[in-house]
């Protein structure tokens, strides 16, 4: 996977769930260059959870991981498309709606911090990040995995 082409425009896919809402929980993401190659994946088991936490842990350590990638020149992208089947995280994270809860305010915060750090890691390239909704229909390969990762434990 880490052999794949890097394109100025990935497409990363990120999901979260907790069976039980809250319960035991998982994250997920799926990071696809604009072959449509899949250049990175990774799971997380992350304990007692709720849904909309696991959905922001996964956008979290995508963030996590574009950072140590840029900053070991291994991907370069210009544009960036998160892509989850959650309409609230994405619709906070665009500024569209506040975040009130606690747990979900200090997760919004700090994908905030790592967007900063990631532009600062890009030095003089102009970054783009977009959040979008998409049907879980669509989001598959991140769903596929939190439940891969969910049963394993």
């Amino acid at each position: 996977m880490n052999d794949e082409p890097i394109t100025k425009k990935l497409d990363i896919y990120c999901d979260g769930g907790a069976r039980g809402n809250p319960g035991p929980g998982a994250s997920a993401f799926v990071a696809v260059n604009s072959f449509s190659q899949i250049i990175f994946k990774k799971g997380h088991y992350l304990g007692l959870s709720t849904n909309n936490q696991a959905e922001y842990q996964a956008v979290i350590e995508a963030l996590q991981w574009l950072i140590q990638k840029v900053s070991t020149k291994k991907v370069e992208p210009l544009t960036i498309n998160f892509n989850l089947d959650s309409q609230l995280v994405v619709n906070q994270l665009k500024g569209l709606f506040k975040v009130k809860e606690p747990i979900l305010r200090k997760n919004y915060l700090i994908a905030k911090e790592l967007e900063k750090k990631l532009n600062l890691a890009m030095n003089e390239e102009t970054l783009t990040i977009n959040y979008q909704y998409i049907p879980r229909s669509q989001n598959f390969l991140a769903d596929a995995l939190v439940n891969q990762t969910l049963d394993s434990f």
